[in-house]
């Protein structure tokens, strides 16, 4: 697309978003505008570099294992915000391009992903189950295990969209990481997000803010972001430190700073030494191919199945393929909510459940002193995966109801 025809695109978007009120969380936008994917593969980010996200398990050090869950939590950022943008290391995004992050498209209630990733020379293999378990709100579950070095990441968000000129991208929710080997709990923050650049013709998402992860092997990582524009002005930039928790003066042990789409330098507080320079399109650093079944072999609710049409509708550049496609199943969804609702009848997610807010041990224990609060009631309780659910339902996973009706 010829920067002209975007900034067409764009101001045509700027238009519409200018004419909702309220959540945009359910507005899809202009078909030009959309990503050749849905909201509910977005988990893929924390999967798809089985060696980094089994790290903490391998490392016998505690202070080495924040480091390393920090540092899976970063490499994770850029798949996970850049939507939409082709990730391979000769089209890196970075402030000098014109590639324009695009919209995912909403996820239907029932839509799944599933998919795993095999790194054979770290001898790891990560699988993950994503399930759209709302639509009003919506929100999605998801579940991400690496069963041999025993490490799992559960995490669950409600959207709410919002636009001032910017998209305000506000994740209601949070993401926990068990380490089994150690028996270690961390608390991983979903950022809220800023989709900028409007009027320059391309848009890219920004962080601003102060997050943390915390461990319950007692330390603590700080994470502050800001953008182009502010105080120091680059984008997408950031600086994080890991200290104790029961250290009042927050002494770091280790800095990274950088900028979480083009890499960053992490260092040895005390002494100062370099210890990792990370690039982010370096290609060492490139996910590993993912592994799904192909689209004809998939459930109906799987994701890339149920948005077929759509999808190769987007990739030709057939706007009104993408726009007959995808009214298909949105009204076939409308109309199953309406027969749900003359029956009486209530919608059950397949691979998860809704726990209540008091039930969440992990959350409580780790926020203990902090004040954090919870926000349950806004996400319909805490979302947890069904294990046995997972390892048991097959295909065909709802008999012979589709996402089209029966």
């Amino acid at each position: 697309m010829d920067s002209k025809t975007l900034s067409s695109r764009l101001r045509e978007l700027v238009k519409f978003l200018g004419t909702v009120k309220g959540d945009l969380a359910n507005v899809t936008g202009p078909p030009s505008m959309l990503a050749p994917s849905s909201v509910v593969e977005v988990g893929h980010c924390w999967a798809q570099r089985p060696s980094v996200f089994a790290a903490p398990a391998l490392e016998p050090n505690p202070e080495k294992r924040a480091l390393l869950v920090l540092r899976w939590f970063l490499i994770a950022l850029r798949s996970q915000l850049y939507v939409g943008v082709d990730h391979t290391p000769s089209t890196t995004p970075s402030p000098k391009t014109t590639t324009s992050i695009r919209k995912p498209l909403n996820a239907f209630l029932g839509e799944l992903f599933l998919a795993s990733w095999t790194d054979e020379s770290a001898k790891a293999t990560t699988t993950l189950v994503a399930e759209q378990v709302s639509h009003h709100p919506p929100i999605t579950a998801m579940h991400v295990s690496d069963g041999a070095h025993g490490v799992r990441a559960d995490g669950y968000a409600r959207v709410e969209m919002t636009f001032n000129g910017s998209v305000n991208i506000r994740q209601v929710g949070h993401a926990t990481l068990r380490v089994d080997k150690y028996g270690e709990d961390y608390l991983v923050p979903l950022p809220d997000v800023k989709v900028r650049g409007f009027l320059g013709g391309c848009l890219y998402p920004e962080i601003s803010g102060t997050y943390h992860i915390v461990g319950s092997n007692g330390f603590v990582t700080e994470l502050k972001f800001w953008g182009e524009g502010m105080i120091r002005g680059k984008r997408n930039s950031f600086e994080a430190r890991v200290y104790r928790k029961d250290d009042k003066s927050k002494r770091a042990i280790y800095e990274v700073a950088g900028c979480w789409n083009e890499g960053w330098t992490v260092k040895d507080s005390q002494t100062g030494e370099v210890l990792e320079v990370y690039q982010v399109g370096a290609p060492e650093n490139d996910a590993v191919p993912m592994d799904i079944e192909p689209v004809e072999g998939q459930d109906p609710w799987e994701s890339r199945r149920a948005w077929d049409g759509v999808l190769q509708g987007l990739r030709v550049g057939d706007m009104r393929m993408v726009v007959a496609e995808k009214s298909k199943i949105e009204q076939a969804q409308r109309q199953m909510r309406a027969s749900e609702a003359v029956r009486g009848a209530a919608w059950e997610p397949l691979f998860f459940r809704s726990r209540r807010g008091e039930e969440h041990d992990v959350f409580h224990r780790l926020t203990e002193g902090l004040g954090w609060q919870l926000q349950h009631d806004k996400t319909k309780g805490v979302w947890r995966v069904d294990d046995g659910r997972v390892k048991t339902l097959q295909r065909p996973f709802r008999g012979d109801l589709t996402p089209f009706g029966y």
